[in-house]
Parts: C-alpha cells; structure tokens; sequence
C-alpha cells in the first residue's frame, strides 16, 4: 500500500518542483515594433461568377437532334444557327402543301377569266356564228314582212321567217346560259376557301421547319452547352446557355459584420483555383440590402463587376475574392497578434524598460497581418508577441527584439 501511495507521489513532486523553479524565472518574451508602412485594408471571402447579359436556349418543338454546329465555349452571333432537328416530315408537308396551293391558284385563275379556256372558245365560237345567223335572219324577217305587205309572198312564209329568227335567239340563250354555267357564285368562294387552308398547311410546316432550327437569341460566349447528335429534344428542353463573357458579374459574399467596411466603387480582386497566379480586376457594383444563410454564415450579396477580356472565367465558377476597402498612407501599424483582450478593453503589453505594461490602443484599417493604431503607441514602441505563459502588467522580461 505504502509502495503505491509512493508512486502516485512522486510525479505530484516533481511538478511542484518544476512550477517552484519557474515561477523564479524571468520570461523571455518576443516584441515587435511599431511600424509606418503603407496599409491596404482588405477584405477576403469567396463569392460565384454569374454572367451580366445573358440567355437559356431552349428547344421550343419535339425531335431527335440531326446536326450541331457548334461546341461549347464557341462565340456565336445572334441568329446563329447552333442545333438542327429532324424536320423530315415538316418538309413533305411544306412540299405537298405548296403543291396544292399552286394548283388551287390555278383554279382560281380559271375561274376569274370565266373558266376553262377551250370551253370557253368553243361557246364563244358558237354565239359568233348564231348572232352572224341571226342578223341576216331578221333582214330575212323584214324582207319577207314587205313581200308579204305587197301580197308578193304568203303568211307561211312569213311564219317560216320568223320561226328562223326565233330558233337563233333560243340558240343565243342557250350558249350565254352555257357560259354562265361554267363559273358559279359559290366557285370562286370555294376556290378561295381552298387556297387560304393549303396556305395555311404550309405556314404550320414552315413554322415547325423554323422551330426545328435552334438559333442563338443574342451574340456571346456559349458557355454551357452539351447537346450531342441523336439525342430527343422535347418543348423547353435546354440546349445551352450564351452570355456576353468579356465582362462578368461576381457575387460576393460578405460577413454580416464586414459590411459596413464595403461600398459602391471599391476595387476587387479575383482568384480561382483552377488557374493558380492569375487575377482578374474589377469594381463594387451595387451592396446588398439583406442579409441571407449560407451554410453556417449570415452573409450579404455584393454585386461586382470584373474585366473578363479572355473569357477565361465561366459562370458557376466559385472563385476567391479580395475586396479593397481602404489604403491608408503613412499609417502606424502593429502585427494584428500583438492584440489582446483584458476585461472591456482591447490594447497591447508595452515594453518599457525591461517590464511590459498594459496599454489601451484605438485601432482603425486593417490588413491580412497588420492593424492600424489610432491611440495609444507611438512611433518605434514594442509591444510583445503571444507567448505559452499569461503575461501580467509590470511583468519583469527577457526581451528579444529584431
């Protein structure tokens, strides 16, 4: 028992062995000195390419995919013709439609210049020689009246003549009759009628021809855009995406508590993974006017406009942002490690003499490593660095100093 009890304190006295000897000890303590440098306040999150002008393309019929004509990343005009579908039947249809249509304007012709031409000549022939025949018929008739009048010819020849000119005039009823016959009020109605349905067959399959042609609605970058040869399309399926890339709009995301240090106007650096060293430059937009969840993050949504000029960043992209909020010249900066936290106050250890002191400071920009000082040190002061062991007011310490 007694061996037990041994070995359980032995490691107690050793500890407090060890904390006696180094509560004598004076602290080695790292400082840093107040410096003047230029400070560029930034602001680093990450954010999404998004495109300023840009449109779906979507298929507006139904059918399989007979030719492409483009490929994704391709710049195209507007009216370009991107995607052809089968239009196989569309065109029969145009072709009989036309067909018909020519023919039923044929009959219309007919129709207006009073009917077939050959029956047409044939009554006219026909009324020509019964009016010849008719004319001398009633010289006939008068000649015969006279005769009559002068007892040099009888009654039945009288009656014979005019039977003649009556018989001629029957036989010029019957050829107007005839001619009349052959368009009738309700034929060029029909004929009309006839026309405007084929027409209207034929602008049905035009339409369904020119739907089958899937064009670009605006000139741009086809940045997206998978569609292969053979597959179906149905009524909005999409086809692609084309926007304007030589400028791009970046949605940037902002921390709740970082947006009163962003504005309209401030410069913005872009990164991307993807191609590592490059940068893309551009500008503040528009801030946001609420606040929305993002994953764990209460963000805000700037607006930022970035030069694209090789339309080397895509939209979807997600990419790194830097936001310049501030440049400050000649400002008094100390490393952003330095600060501490003592009760309500925020402030530094100070170096004096060979004790540190607590002092308050005021601060201002802020960069990646460096805070802006406003109050409380002064040109050329140290102030100490995070060490392993809690620093106290009027502590004695080993400084080293660069």
């Amino acid at each position: 028992m007694l061996k037990r009890f041994l070995l359980i304190l032995f490691p107690v006295v050793i500890l407090a062995a060890w904390l006696l000897s180094r509560r004598g000890e004076v602290p080695q303590v790292s400082f840093a000195r107040v410096a003047r440098e230029t400070l560029v306040s930034t602001l680093n999150t990450n954010g999404k390419v998004e495109p300023i002008e840009w449109s779906a393309i979507r298929s507006e019929t139904a059918g399989s995919v007979e030719k492409v004509n483009v490929g994704k990343g391709q710049l195209v005009a507007k009216g370009q013709l991107l995607v052809e579908l089968d239009s196989g039947q569309a065109r029969g249809e145009l072709a009989s439609a036309q067909a018909k249509i020519a023919q039923a304007n044929a009959a219309r012709q007919v129709l207006s210049t009073g009917g077939p031409s050959t029956e047409i000549a044939e009554i006219e022939s026909g009324l020509a020689a019964a009016r010849a025949s008719l004319t001398n018929a009633r010289r006939d008739l008068e000649a015969t009246e006279r005769l009559v009048a002068k007892q040099a010819a009888t009654s039945s020849d009288l009656n014979l003549a005019r039977e003649a000119v009556q018989k001629l005039e029957l036989q010029i009823q019957s050829y107007e009759r005839r001619r009349s016959a052959l368009v009738a009020p309700t034929d060029r109605t029909i004929a009309d009628a006839r026309v405007r349905d084929m027409q209207a067959l034929a602008d049905s399959a035009t339409r369904r021809i020119e739907l089958s042609q899937i064009r670009s609605p605006l000139s741009g970058t086809l940045y997206q855009f998978d569609t292969r040869q053979g597959a179906y399309l149905n009524p909005g399926d999409l086809v692609g995406s084309v926007g304007r890339l030589d400028k791009v709009r970046v949605i940037v995301y902002v921390d709740e508590p970082d947006l009163g240090r962003v504005a309209k106007g401030m410069t913005v650096t872009i990164s991307w993974d993807a191609l590592p060293g490059r940068h893309w430059k551009g500008v503040v937009e528009k801030t946001p006017t609420q606040i929305v969840p993002l994953g764990t993050r209460q963000v805000g949504e700037v607006n930022c406009i970035i030069d694209n000029p090789e339309s080397t960043l895509i939209p979807g992209t997600n990419i790194n942002a830097e936001i310049t909020s501030q440049i400050v010249e000649n400002a008094l900066t100390i490393p952003k490690e330095v600060m501490r936290r003592e009760g309500t106050q925020t402030g530094v250890f100070k170096l004096e003499g060979e004790r540190i002191v607590w002092q308050p400071v005021k601060t201002g920009a802020t960069s990646v490593n460096r805070i802006q000082v406003l109050e409380g040190l002064n040109d050329k002061d140290a102030v100490a660095l995070p060490v392993d062991r809690p620093l106290t007011s009027n502590m004695v310490v080993k400084p080293q100093i660069p």
